[in-house]
This record gives C-alpha cells, sequence and structure tokens, in this order.
C-alpha cells in the first residue's frame, strides 16, 4: 500500500497550458521509464479506466497487475512521449518505444493516448492505441 493518504493533488492539475501540458506528459514519461508498476500506477485514480490495445482495465490493481506483466515480457523498455494536443482536463500524446522480448527479437512500438484527468491532476482515463514494428538492434533509436 502506497504511503501517499487519498485524495492528494498530483501537479500539474488541469486545466492545462501547453508548458504544464508538456510537464504532465514529461512526468509520464519518467515515470513509466523507471518500469516500477507500483510507482507507475500512483498516477491513476483508484478507479481509473485504461484500453490498452485490445485489453480494457480498471482500477489501479488491474494497472499494476498489467504493468507487471508487460515489463516482464517487453525487456529494457525504452519510451519516448511527445504532447500532441491539449484542452481543459485532457491530453493527448504520440509515443514510441523500443524493447525486446525473451528470443533477443527488438520491436519498436507506436502509439497515440487520450488522456483525462480529475480535479487532483491523478488520470482517470487512459485509451492508448499501439501498433509493433520488429527492428534489428542496430536500428534502435532510443537508447538509454
Amino acid at each position: 500500500m502506497s504511503q501517499l493518504s487519498f485524495p492528494y493533488n498530483r501537479p500539474p492539475l488541469p486545466p492545462f497550458t501547453a508548458e504544464s501540458a508538456r510537464l504532465k506528459v514529461q512526468a509520464a514519461e519518467d515515470a513509466w521509464n523507471t518500469r516500477d508498476p507500483e510507482r507507475v500506477a500512483l498516477a491513476y485514480t483508484p478507479d481509473c479506466e485504461w484500453r490498452n490495445r485490445d485489453r480494457f482495465l480498471h482500477g489501479r490493481g488491474e494497472i499494476t497487475a498489467f504493468l507487471r506483466e508487460k515489463w516482464s515480457r517487453e525487456l529494457d523498455y525504452r519510451l519516448r512521449k511527445e504532447l500532441w494536443a491539449f484542452t481543459g482536463n485532457r491530453i493527448s500524446v504520440r509515443f514510441a518505444y523500443e524493447w525486446h522480448d525473451n528470443t533477443g527479437q527488438w520491436w519498436r512500438s507506436y502509439g497515440n493516448e487520450q488522456w483525462e484527468f480529475a480535479a487532483n491532476g491523478l488520470m482517470s482515463r487512459r485509451y492508448a492505441s499501439i501498433n509493433d514494428q520488429a527492428i534489428t538492434e542496430e536500428a534502435r533509436r532510443l537508447l538509454s
């Protein structure tokens, strides 16, 4: 269980400006690159709604379990996110991440996400569309 008490604020808070939206996107990128499911899950409301590819998740428990499983098979994961658009309490990002599977095959995964935030700055909805492309190790762009 987290040592944080709820509810709490997770700045920057909506409504977003260009600067605060960029900060929110960078904070998400930084957190995801830790590959720490518990840390990442704290950015979401306890009842957060997710769509990730063809999977639908509800709540921090399912999100944490999903991320544990994801990073157990997406090895040496490295992510970059870019602000695409924002308004009010919503942010849209595009992203790319690279990883390899347990056979050594490298992948680049591209996609976009639509985020919606609660007033306290926690994400209440995340909808992600993602496509994968097999790459050679030499073709990697997102080096640590």
